[in-house]
């Protein structure tokens, strides 16, 4: 196939770098978003996410012409879905006694929608956003069917997770391996033709479904492994040890590699692709539902910690530092940190909250800090949330100096235990009974 143009709907974390990716390699692209504020912000050459090198690269795809941003999709030669499939709010499947969250798939409704009056012969449409098994199949080509074509037969159609890593993100679409599911083998090398304009990876050809339930899984078990961390980490608290050390003693097993336990699982991948599994088969995935429950329900074991640590949480001041779902980001979607404030405020606390890469950010039910040091000054407790450079490397001896907290609890195995004690602070970890003795 010839691209000459391309039309990316959905311009957020996935989106926008790969709308800029293809510009760069000299393909004409109209990124597609529904709000206008988004669309104006990027067409001034600016960015709405944090995302290293990706204001450079929106720069140079505008400063050659071959980028704009509007709020209604063209005529192309291939369009790309890549917009957010969140829970819904007000709907949860049940099975057997059991609640599960069901997918929001309104987005990728819209959009395919959006690109049936400009739908021709010989097009591809992509959808990259995550999705349950058989969306492709069973959502999105029933949806383009309605321009009078047909999948597989006058336009191709195909799957393609996303599949990297925030703060790498465009690293990583050019370097990572790509998986192209079509809903026919000439779909899938279709796919196949697009991706290879920049991606350096090797890129496999495969069916839609399969490549929809590769995303999932490759989430799934990641999800479940941090379950058993955090699980780890509630043993070892009733048992009185140290789940930090216990986890470094069994990871010199060559066959063993446990992960960190935290304050539970976050952003828009792992803490919800594997619903999606349990939403299309709820009697088969019991590990999955519980590995889901754990981490889920991770934010209530940092409130006891923080209560063990307080004695009481009524009325007292706690700065909570970090809210994005995980270091040296700006995404707070589906954040554990922001679950924990909320219990805590329930509890009584008075949280104030510091996130350094949002630190405009506006938070409903949340007491957002302008500085860092505004969230610690008059502080109780100082509550580490995620694992950021910036607080990693903070210097305890300085701090005494700027904040009235005797007491820090720390979620995430940010900060030596010994220096900050040493500094006058009594020091609490999750997991770990021994880190106060």
């Amino acid at each position: 196939m010839k691209f000459q143009k391309i039309c990316v709907i959905g311009l957020g974390y996935i989106g926008l770098p790969t709308a800029t990716t293809f510009a760069a390699h000299g393909i004409n692209v109209l990124g597609v978003d529904i709000n206008q504020q988004i669309i104006d912000i990027l067409n001034r050459g600016e960015i709405h996410i944090h995302e290293p090198g990706l204001r450079d690269g929106l720069n140079g795809a505008i400063q050659s012409g071959k980028f704009k941003a509007a709020t209604r999709p063209e005529e192309a030669d291939t369009f790309i879905i890549a917009v957010p499939t969140p829970f819904q709010n007000d709907e949860f499947g049940k099975y057997n006694g059991t609640t599960y969250k069901l997918a929001d798939m309104r987005a990728v409704i819209s959009a395919a929608e959006s690109i049936v009056p400009f739908l021709r012969k010989g097009n591809l449409v992509v959808l990259e956003s995550t999705s349950p098994p058989r969306t492709t199949i069973d959502l999105v080509a029933p949806i383009l069917a309605r321009s009078g074509l047909e999948a597989g037969r006058d336009f191709h159609l195909a799957y393609s997770p996303e599949r990297v890593l925030p703060g790498q993100i465009l690293r990583e679409l050019i370097e990572n391996a790509r998986v192209i599911g079509g809903v026919t083998p000439e779909s899938a090398q279709a796919g196949h033709e697009l991706y290879s304009i920049f991606v350096k990876g090797k890129i496999i050809e495969t069916d839609a479904t399969t490549a929809e339930m590769v995303k999932l899984m490759e989430n799934t078990y990641r999800d479940v492994n941090i379950a058993i961390a955090n699980e780890f980490s509630r043993l070892s608290d009733k048992f009185g040890i140290d789940v930090w050390e216990a986890i470094s003693l069994a990871n010199l097993h060559p066959r063993v590699k446990i992960l960190n336990p935290g304050p539970g699982v976050g952003g828009h991948c792992i803490s919800v692709d594997p619903w999606f599994l349990v939403e299309a088969a709820p009697e088969l995935t019991q590990l999955i539902y519980h590995s889901r429950q754990v981490n889920d329900t991770q934010p209530h074991f940092v409130v006891e910690t923080v209560k063990r640590a307080m004695g009481t949480l009524n009325g007292k001041r706690i700065a909570a530092l970090g809210l994005a779902y995980k270091p040296d980001v700006d995404d707070l979607r589906e954040s554990p940190a922001t679950e924990v404030v909320h219990l805590l405020q329930k509890e009584g606390a008075q949280v104030r909250a510091w996130e350094p890469f949002k630190p405009t950010a506006q938070m409903e039910g949340i007491n957002m800090a302008a500085t860092f040091e505004e969230a610690i000054s008059d502080a109780d407790t100082l509550l580490l949330l995620v694992k950021h450079k910036e607080f990693a490397t903070l210097d305890p001896h300085e701090i005494a100096g700027k904040t009235n907290a005797k007491v820090i609890v720390d979620t995430v195995n940010g900060w030596d235990n010994a220096v900050w004690k040493n500094n006058g602070f009594k020091f609490f970890r999750i997991g770990d009974n021994k880190s106060n003795s």
